[in-house]
């Protein structure tokens, strides 16, 4: 009998014996939902990017629908974005009743083509929603020199941004501090750090911070820490329509030690990334993906797109079938079945346009991502024994 094949996965968490043990202190202590747990990740996390606030929520689609809300969005307004996402980035702007208006990619970074947004941008327009994909930051400069002379909020999408790094008036600076208006964060089992499931925003405005903190209680006036600790009877009261987006302390107390492991983590994805860019090269036809020279990815994903000659489907198989797990490129959420039904825009007046059901001329970059990119095997505890298996395997499928 032949001997399984341990199959090499596409990410895997980093988590041990420091985790398990400070999930204990809250259940322990019997304040598992949001409390102290929660309010000391807050802190520790806007330290770390370097911004004056941050809010823990749910999750990152959660974190997106409260940065639209703060900003303004309104049913009928348009959001700019990238329809190359997870569908939870269009999702949150339909939310609100607003109209996503997706814009192409730049085919070397994966991230929103800054030149397109202007022609994009119109009387109804209410924000700019930028992704940073895969943690490569987008550039950011430019986005914002475009949103401010037409007075449009940046919220940025950096679900996966953890980590990364961007190059701002001559030093490097954390994703989240934030350079936009708000930035939002995922910690799902995908991403660089995680609690399970969970989401952060971080914001430099303290209204918008107060607002999201009532938000995601129910629009509760009186949080549970403070009415818990009262030495005199408080009855609290719900001015305003809000959503139960709260993380519990067990998430909160995980990430604390996630936090604390994130620069190991984030230096080794980039030797990682590093060997694969350099072990790659000679593959032809392979693209690679870019780094800006005032950009610093974390290498949440490693994507390259495959030889034209190659078929994805074939490749991904291929690998599958000898123990090497792989993902497609991203999903582009116009092709998707909800997006038949729900209303979104490239940009060109219904009239004018000529794009196909699951097609459109203007989003060409982001289908062609779509169907010729793999993301390859990346996680920190990968070996090089394991790496390479993945560059020999690959090198054979292609």
């Amino acid at each position: 009998m032949s001997e399984k094949i341990q199959t090499i996965p596409i990410a895997k968490p980093w988590m041990g014996e420091a985790e398990a043990e400070a999930a204990k202190r809250p259940i322990l202590a019997g304040w598992v939902t949001q409390g102290p747990e929660v309010a000391a990740f807050e802190q520790e996390f806007a330290a770390y990017v370097g911004g004056k606030y941050a809010c823990a929520v749910s999750n990152c689609t959660t974190a997106l629908h409260l940065a639209l809300l703060a900003v303004g969005v309104q049913p009928g307004d348009e959001v700019i974005t990238v329809s190359h996402s997870y569908i939870a980035t269009a999702n949150s702007i339909r939310y609100c009743g607003a109209i996503p208006v997706f814009v192409d990619i730049e085919p070397q970074t994966y991230n929103i083509n800054p030149m397109l947004i202007e022609d994009v941008i119109s009387d109804r327009t209410r924000a700019i929603l930028v992704v940073h994909q895969m943690g490569m930051p987008c550039d950011l400069k430019v986005i914002l020199d475009i949103a401010r002379s037409h007075n449009l909020p940046v919220i940025e999408d950096a679900a996966c941004a953890i980590g990364s790094e961007i190059l701002w008036d001559g030093q490097w600076e954390k994703i989240g501090k934030p350079h936009g208006d708000i930035a939002c964060f995922s910690f799902h089992p995908r991403k660089i750090i995680s609690t399970g499931d969970g989401g952060m925003l971080t914001t430099n405005n303290p209204e918008w911070d107060k607002q999201f903190r009532l938000w995601r209680q129910h629009g509760m006036s009186v949080p549970d820490t403070v009415r818990h600790g009262a030495k005199q009877v408080i009855f609290e009261s719900y001015p305003m329509l809000g959503y139960n987006y709260r993380m519990t302390d067990i998430q909160a107390a995980v990430g604390r030690e996630q936090l604390k492991r994130l620069p190991e983590i984030v230096e080794r994805r980039r030797y990682l990334a590093q060997q694969y860019q350099e072990l790659l090269a000679d593959v032809p036809g392979l693209k690679l993906p870019t780094e800006p020279s005032w950009a610093r990815s974390n290498w949440q994903s490693f994507c390259v797109r495959l030889p034209e000659k190659c078929d994805q489907v074939q490749v991904m198989q291929a690998m599958l079938d000898v123990g090497v797990s792989t993902r497609r490129g991203i999903m582009c959420a116009h092709r998707e079945p909800a997006y038949s039904i729900e209303p979104w825009s490239c940009g060109v007046e219904a009239d004018a346009c000529n794009c196909q059901p699951g097609s459109c001329q203007r989003l060409i970059e982001s289908e062609q991502a779509q169907e010729r990119a793999i993301i390859l095997p990346l996680f920190h505890q990968m070996t090089e024994q394991e790496q390479e298996r993945v560059i020999e395997l690959l090198k054979k499928a292609c």
